[in-house]
Parts: C-alpha cells; sequence; structure tokens
C-alpha cells in the first residue's frame, strides 16, 4: 500500500446541508467554559469540570483531580484536589473473595493535595475553562470578577508527571484531608527552584516545587495537621507529584525535571506499508531545559520506536487506575509504531480472498440465502433509533456481500442492492421517523428525539452524544458496502457521489479528524492516548467516561476504513486501520483478558473480558443486564471479517472454555446464541458452520443486526483462511 503522509487531513470543511434544522440551544448547558467559535469535545477526559456540578474527578492518568467547591467533606476547602490511588487501595466488589470479581475501582475524592490560595471564597471565586482540545484543557481559579488577574492556571495534560499551578499576585494555601505526617523543606535542587517534601498520614510521600517568578520567595507554614499556608503573595509556578513506591530514582528524575510542564499535545500520524506511526509532540512551557516528565500507559510503551524508547525510566513506575502500570518518560515527542496494519483485511470475508466453495456448502448457502433476501430493509430499519436502524440497514449490506462473494449470483445481489440503497434513501434524506438535527450548542449531528421529548436518554443518549461511533458506523460501514458492491456490479459511482455528503458529515460528527473543520469537535469518541472510544457524552459521571462495547467500537473504525477506500480519501482509509492497529493491541491489553494477562488485577482476569471500562473503574456488567451471553457478547457484536484481527484465537479458546464450552452455549434460546457461535469461528470455523447449517435452526437465534447467510458465509471464509480446501466432508 502507498505511503500516506498526513492521516489527518479534513474529510470536508463545509456547513452541513440545509435537510438538517439548526437547533442553536441545548439543554446541556456549557459551564465555565470561556466563549469561543471551535467547537466543544464532549466525550473528553475532562467534561466533568463542565457538566452537572462540576465537581466530579478528572482522570488525566495516572492523577485524578477535581475542583472542590467549599465542601464539608474536602475541608471546605476551594481549589483544585489532586488524587493518586495504588493498588492496595482498590475496591472489590460485591463479594471481595470471590474469584473473579464482578467489579474493582478506586476510591474517589480521596483529597491528598489540594491547590488554594487564602483569597479564595466559595460565594466570589469561580472557574473558567479555555482550550479544550484533545489531551488537554486550561482550568484556572479566579479570586473575583473585580480581580481577573489573580488567579491559578492549571494546563491539565493526559500523561503529566507533575501537576502544575500557575499563581498569580495570591497567597497560596495548600490542604490535605489525608493530614500532613511531616513537612520538610529540602535543599534547593538548582537556584530559583524551592523544595519540599510532604509525608501524608496514609505514608505517601509527595514532592512540592516552587519556582518564583517575582524575586519574593515562596514561604510556607503548617498552621494545621490539614493545611499548609504561604506568609505572603505569591506569582510563579507550583508543582507536586508523588513519588512511587519503590522507586529510589525519582527524587532526582523529578528535581531534574521540575519547572518543565506540557501546555498541550499536537498529535500527527502517517503511514508506510503496513507500518502506521503516531506521533505526541508535547507543547512545553516552563523555564527548565530539562525534557518533560510524563507517564506513558503499557501500549505506549510496546510501541515507541527506539528513540522514544531510550527516555524510558523503567524504574520509576506508578499504577493507572484500570491500564496497568505507567512507566516515566523523559520526552518532549513520543514517537509510537503499529508495523501490522490491517491492509488485507477489506470486504470480503475471506482474508484470503479466495473462494473455491464446493457444491455442497454453495448449496447451503443459497438456500438460506434466497429466503434471507426476500425480506424488507425498508421496513425493518423504519424505526425511531439511529442505532437500531444502521444495525438493520447494515444486516442487509451485510447480506449483500455475503451473496456477492460466496455466491457470485449477481442477478440476486443486485435485487437485494436495490432494496438496501431505497431503506438507506430515507435516512441519506433524513426523512426518518426521528430526523437527525445540526446542534449548534455543541456543533454535532444529533437525533431530534431530544427536543420532541426532553428525555436526554432518548436512543441510548444520541442527543447527548452517546454512542455516536457505534450508531453512525452502521450507517457508514452500510454505506461502503453498497458503494463497493455497486462497483463490482458495474454500476459506476453515482450512488456514492449521490450520498457521500451524508455519509461524510456522519463521520465527520464521530471522527473529526482536524481542527480547519469549524463544524465538529475533533475526534468526538476516539481518543488517541488511551487507544480506544469512549461512548459517554455529556452526562456526568464519579467514575469518568467509560466504554462498554471494545466490537462496535473497532467495527466503526473497519467502516471507515472500508469508505475511506471507496472514496478514494487515502487519509481516512490509512487513519481507519491506524486505529484499528492500536485498538487491537489496547483491546487485548486491557480489555479481553488472556490468562497471562497482567494488566488488569489477578481476581478480576477470569472474567476474560472488562464489561464497562471506566476511567476509574472495571465493572463486568452491561447496562442492560447481567447474564454472561450479554457481558461477553457485546464485545463480540457485530461479527465481521475484522473481528478475527481484533479477538486472538487463544483468548477466543479462553473464553468459550470459561463459559459456554461443553454444551452450555446451547441452552440459549435469543439471538445471543448466533453471536456466540458466530465468534467461535475464529477458533472452530467448522464448528460454527455445523450450528447454522442446522436443518432445525430457528430464526430466534439470529441477532435483529445479522442474517444466517452473513454468519455461514463468515465461518467458511473464515475456515478457507486457514485451510483453503474442501470445507464440508
Amino acid at each position: 500500500m502507498a505511503s500516506v503522509d498526513d492521516l489527518f487531513l479534513p474529510i470536508a470543511t463545509t456547513a452541513p446541508p440545509q435537510k438538517f434544522a439548526v437547533h442553536p440551544n441545548h439543554p446541556v448547558q456549557r459551564k465555565s467554559i470561556v466563549p469561543n467559535p471551535f467547537p466543544i469535545p464532549t466525550n473528553k477526559f475532562y467534561a466533568n469540570l463542565f457538566l452537572g456540578n462540576q465537581s466530579q474527578g478528572v482522570w488525566l492518568h495516572p492523577y485524578s483531580v477535581w475542583w472542590s467547591k467549599g465542601d464539608a467533606g474536602t475541608l471546605k476547602s476551594w481549589g483544585l484536589t489532586v488524587s493518586h490511588t495504588d493498588p492496595d487501595q482498590r475496591v472489590y466488589g460485591p463479594h471481595p473473595s470471590q474469584n473473579p470479581v464482578q467489579y474493582y475501582y478506586n476510591p474517589v475524592r480521596i483529597q491528598s493535595f489540594t491547590f488554594s490560595a487564602t483569597e479564595f471564597t466559595p460565594n466570589q471565586s469561580f472557574i473558567s475553562l479555555d482550550n479544550l482540545g484533545q489531551f488537554s484543557a486550561t482550568l484556572k481559579l479566579h479570586c473575583q470578577s473585580n480581580s481577573p488577574n489573580r488567579s491559578i492556571t492549571f494546563p491539565l495534560v493526559q500523561g503529566s508527571g507533575f501537576i502544575t499551578g500557575i499563581y498569580s499576585d495570591l497567597t497560596p494555601r495548600f490542604d490535605s484531608a489525608v493530614f500532613f505526617r511531616s513537612v520538610k523543606q529540602l535543599a534547593s535542587p538548582r537556584p530559583g527552584v524551592l523544595k519540599w517534601q510532604l509525608i501524608l498520614e496514609d505514608g505517601k510521600t509527595w514532592l512540592l516545587y516552587a519556582h518564583p517568578a517575582s524575586g519574593r520567595n515562596l514561604q510556607l507554614r503548617l498552621s494545621t495537621n490539614s493545611r499548609l499556608e504561604a506568609t505572603a503573595r505569591f506569582t510563579g509556578v507550583v508543582q507536586v507529584t508523588k513519588v512511587p513506591r519503590e522507586s529510589s530514582d525519582f527524587e532526582f528524575l523529578a528535581d531534574g525535571a521540575t519547572g518543565a510542564w506540557p501546555s498541550s499535545t499536537s498529535l500527527s500520524a502517517s503511514q508506510s506499508g503496513s507500518t502506521g506511526t503516531y506521533v505526541f509532540d508535547f507543547d512545553r512551557a516552563g523555564s527548565s531545559p530539562s525534557p518533560l516528565l510524563m507517564y506513558a500507559l503499557p501500549h505506549h510503551i510496546h510501541s515507541f520506536d527506539p528513540q522514544t524508547t531510550s527516555h524510558i525510566r523503567y524504574k520509576v513506575r506508578i499504577q493507572s487506575t484500570t491500564k496497568g502500570e505507567m512507566t516515566a518518560v523523559l520526552s518532549d515527542r513520543w514517537v509510537m509504531s503499529e508495523p501490522t496494519l490491517p491492509v488485507d483485511i477489506s470486504f470480503s470475508p475471506s482474508q484470503s480472498g479466495i473462494w473455491n466453495l464446493d457444491d455442497r456448502t454453495r448449496s447451503v448457502i443459497y438456500g438460506v440465502a434466497k429466503l434471507e433476501v426476500q425480506q424488507d430493509p425498508s421496513q425493518q430499519s423504519d424505526l425511531d433509533s439511529m442505532y437500531f436502524s444502521g444495525k438493520a440497514i447494515d444486516k442487509f449490506a451485510t447480506l449483500c456481500c455475503a451473496v456477492w462473494y460466496s455466491l457470485k449470483d449477481r442477478e440476486m445481489t443486485s435485487d437485494l442492492l436495490a432494496k438496501v440503497k431505497e431503506a438507506f434513501a430515507r435516512f441519506a434524506d433524513n426523512q426518518q421517523k426521528l430526523p437527525l438535527v445540526y446542534d449548534d450548542a455543541w456543533k454535532g449531528i444529533i437525533s431530534s428525539g431530544l427536543n420532541r421529548n426532553g428525555d436526554l436518554m432518548s436512543d441510548f443518549g444520541n442527543g447527548c452524544y452517546n454512542d455516536h461511533h457505534f450508531h453512525y458506523g452502521y450507517f457508514v460501514h452500510a454505506a461502503a458496502v453498497i458503494a463497493h458492491i455497486d462497483n463490482e456490479l458495474g454500476f459506476g459511482s453515482q450512488w456514492l457521489e449521490r450520498n457521500r455528503e451524508y455519509v461524510d458529515l456522519l463521520l465527520r460528527d464521530a471522527a473529526n479528524p482536524s481542527s480547519h473543520d469549524p463544524y465538529f469537535p475533533v475526534s468526538r469518541a476516539f481518543d488517541w492516548f488511551h487507544g480506544h472510544s469512549w461512548a459517554k457524552g455529556l452526562f456526568e459521571s464519579a467514575d469518568g467516561k467509560d466504554q462498554e462495547s471494545t466490537s462496535e467500537d473497532a467495527y466503526f473504525s473497519y467502516a471507515m476504513t472500508l469508505w475511506g477506500s471507496v472514496t478514494g480519501d487515502k487519509a481516512t482509509e490509512s487513519r481507519g486501520r491506524l486505529m484499528l492497529a492500536i485498538q487491537r493491541r489496547v483491546f487485548q491489553s486491557y480489555f479481553l483478558m488472556e490468562e497471562q494477562n497482567y494488566h488488569q488485577p489477578a481476581n478480576f482476569v477470569k472474567n476474560k473480558v472488562t464489561g464497562i471500562l471506566f476511567e476509574n473503574k472495571c465493572d463486568h456488567a452491561t447496562y442492560f443486564g447481567l447474564e454472561t451471553r450479554y457481558i461477553q457478547g457485546i464485545h463480540m457484536i457485530p461479527v465481521s471479517p475484522i473481528s478475527p484481527y481484533i479477538r486472538s484465537c487463544i483468548f477466543v479458546k479462553e473464553e468459550w472454555d470459561r463459559f459456554f464450552s461443553r454444551g452450555r452455549v446451547d441452552q440459549f434460546d435469543d439471538g445471543w446464541k448466533g453471536i456466540l457461535y458466530s465468534n467461535y469461528a475464529i477458533l472452530d470455523p467448522k464448528a460454527a458452520w455445523g450450528f447454522f447449517s442446522r436443518t432445525d435452526f430457528k430464526s430466534q437465534w439470529l441477532d435483529g443486526g445479522a442474517t444466517r447467510t452473513w454468519y455461514l458465509v463468515l465461518a467458511a471464509g473464515q475456515y478457507l483462511i486457514g485451510l483453503l480446501f474442501r470445507f464440508v466432508e
């Protein structure tokens, strides 16, 4: 595959077409955000600062911070509180002695250290948020409205080694509800830098550094065992960092790095052949000549190029909340490489692209397909949910693929394709039961159901930006298949040209790659630091953002890849492939847990999947039930040609043996049964074929977004990948 130098070229920069009514207001207000014309990200890590009561946690990793608003539970502190939890503080439940436990979480609102000032008062002081980007935000604590320049500014950047507060003409005050066991001023690491060691009553050690800007040194006194106060006003930088346990090298490292901090992060990416490269350039600030002290997650460490690897400080490790240990990196730039992009995976259910099926196999597929193509895509997709409508349309798009690739039946494929186009047209023309609208407040395409009934959770919260990559991914995939089969049948590109603007619009909403597009935030769902998407939109959450379906996350990236392929948009195609490679690494590290997984707690790994992974907890559950087939299956659906790339055979076998082997799968009598067997085709396609080709097969074993034909062809295709000879004995 040819090289692509810039994966973040804009998809488009035009306004949404007039068929999408513009709604200037949204029921969720933009609290404390400095007015600006730029789209505001809705699903990023800092959203709790502008949602709800604005006092829930924000996870930078490894630290969490939150706005303490003078509440009694936080010593009535008013400021920014910093916290970090170690593994021995985790809470397991609901039965802690079980293995596996259902969930674990890290205690929240442990007030280890609060940045404040004696001038702050809850009734007059306030916060503002600015520079809201993919990886960072700027939080400012203001003394009062008539003193706009008296403030503390916090650059909140993912992976920061220090939490940095920039004081402007205020008297610093630092609180700890854990209590100070000892406060000791240490020797200055270099001229112009002051240093304190803070040992808290939990035995944890923190380092505090001050960099005066005005020539007046910071002097601190311990007024109570929970409060440190300065003796005078101060202008300059204060940084705090926790000393990791069993890390004797850390203090020397911190002494050299203090005085510099990241203010934001820039992202770039390229592709060459089957290798994708992405780069974090940390925009540094401060006076220290040292490279930045940052912390990397395990998947970063494992993908660093040799030069970045040389900057790792392996002896300095600190725990993240739900993704294992983070490792210190002393560098202003991280270069990460993914050498196994899925360049050979496209539309074909068989990665080999070879379809030498014997007559008996073809006969079974044909017998099922000729019945399923008689169904009505328009009727099945005429729903008041973008999610279920998208699944219904995509169900028949994948049926087109199955019929074409396995049977090469031009007439059957053409007739079905016409019906899929008709169903798709209702949505492309925005004539569905709940048309989409353009939300000019948060800048996005949302369901009008929110405005009609006022229910923030209408269509799974689509109107508040929940799950957009799930919902719109099905439409993008269906559109890519329609355009591809059109081309295969020689029908030209008229349909593609007529519908491209609509599909591009859905992509721009969920995954706009460029700040040059003024109508949508950049990368609404996908978090390039964490390597996966967050499904939660404009809802405050005590445990931060979350996601419960790795498979639908990957399916969106797969759909984007295919759409880039049919439109000739090489940047979009390559970006989708890179996202898939990162997701594969991340899902196999944190979400899909093989027996040897060491990133998740040992008493959680037997769950095999994390269930819902939050920024602060993992819960082996779903939002719609606690049945095992739901929890495991939501990480399988939809089963597609990308599934074997994401889900290793080792993992599939371990999960099957743990929950579904020895006939246990056969106790189920609903659509999850088909999902489980189709996923099993990754490991044992012959067994999956045997299930789906049963003469007594029940239609109730099919999920509403899949066909039996598709599952048969996936099983046959997976078999051909490994064996390439006669399939049915």
